[in-house]
């Protein structure tokens, strides 16, 4: 039986965001990103994403092999991909792909190394915006470069991949669910140190990071994907071997509303917390109805950040304090009150320096604290 080790949440093609290659896609280039996996297994297959795609995607071959260091792989760990028996795939317009199993075993916190070769134009590309871990891509087919010599350009962004399941049998993985806290945003770049990462250091289970930097509880964005009360299927229920839920949302939706062009930030109102209590329970029915345990994660403080104000102190008390005291989730982690500071801010000592996003040293206390409720 699988389990899931390693997702991202996939993303409508977009330039907004750090330099990518989302909207201009790939054409007769191999690609390589490197992710780490949450639980280790006898063997593994790969989730692809062609969720934005409006043409089927056409991949002409793909390996996996354990990461050595940047694009590098170690040779005799590369293992050829196949999907349905054959070398190649193709992910029809607005959906998906399970690779075959593969006889790679690797082990919980290892680096693996997916590499695509894509020599039909892509067009646009499905991807993840902030991986806050380097991608590679260089020109031709580049499948078993062990070296990555032929790898010569790089962003933070992944595309394409979805998932990585492992041949574990576990039930006990636990999802991540909200916006660019759980994203990562904040972290040191390359050294796996968001909070899903920790947690999973702390729990010894698979985690799982469904969050989408600037993404809505409530409503759908442009830039920054499907509201959560939508995407909570595809990006946590559909994954194989999940027993927990953590819900860290609503943060933008007290923060911010979305024009069609562009994040517009606003001082409120936005929503009302009654509103968000709504959304907080369809999420809860939901994820209960699929056997998870749903625990609710207080908003952390951001006093003094551009989502601040009178209207957004006030939603997020009212929000808060259900989360608190209401008994609708099996179980609370109370991160404001983890990580508070002065004046309904973050702790100077966990702030990555916007008083919205913690550094690492908030990430590895959210994830003590989420820990003792697990």
């Amino acid at each position: 039986m699988f389990t899931t080790a390693w997702t991202a949440s996939p993303q409508l093609p977009a330039t907004g965001f750090t330099p990518n290659w989302s909207q201009e896609g790939f054409w007769r280039q191999s690609l390589r990103q490197v992710v780490r996996l949450g639980a280790g297994g006898e063997g593994l297959r790969v989730r692809l994403s062609n969720a934005y795609g409006l043409s089927e995607l056409r991949v002409a071959g793909a390996t996996v092999a354990r990461t050595a260091r940047g694009a590098a792989v170690e040779p005799g760990s590369l293992r050829r991909l196949t999907f349905g028996g054959e070398p190649h795939a193709v992910v029809p317009a607005r959906g998906e792909l399970l690779g075959d199993p593969v006889g790679l075993a690797p082990a919980a916190g290892d680096r693996v190394t997916v590499t695509l070769h894509l020599d039909r134009a892509t067009g646009p590309a499905t991807f993840h915006a902030q991986a806050f871990a380097t991608s590679y891509r260089g020109p031709g087919d580049l499948l078993t470069d062990p070296a990555g010599e032929g790898f010569d350009e790089t962003t933070e962004s992944w595309y394409f991949l979805a998932g990585v399941d492992v041949l574990a049998g576990r039930t006990d993985a636990v999802a991540l669910f909200g916006d660019s806290v759980t994203d990562g945003f904040g972290s040191t770049p390359g050294a796996d140190r968001r909070w899903s990462d920790a947690l999973a250091d702390r729990t010894g289970r698979p985690v799982l990071n469904a969050g989408i930097g600037g993404n809505l509880l409530l409503n759908d964005s442009a830039w920054y994907g499907e509201r959560g009360v939508h995407r909570l299927e595809r990006d946590v229920l559909a994954h194989a071997g999940v027993g927990d839920l953590v819900v860290l949302h609503g943060l933008n939706d007290i923060g911010f509303a979305e024009t069609d062009e562009q994040p517009t930030y606003k001082p409120a109102p936005v929503v009302e917390a009654d509103e968000l209590i709504a959304g907080h329970r369809e999420v809860i029915r939901r994820a209960r109805a699929a056997g998870l345990r749903v625990v609710g994660a207080t908003l952390p403080p951001f006093g003094g950040s551009d989502h601040w104000g009178e209207h957004a102190r006030r939603v997020s008390r009212e929000l808060n304090d259900w989360i608190r005291a209401a008994g609708e989730y099996d179980a609370v982690a109370d991160l404001n009150r983890a990580l508070a500071g002065p004046g309904e801010a973050l702790h100077p000592a966990y702030d990555f320096g916007d008083h919205l996003h913690p550094n690492d040293a908030g990430y590895e206390v959210m994830a003590e604290v989420a820990a003792g409720v697990l």
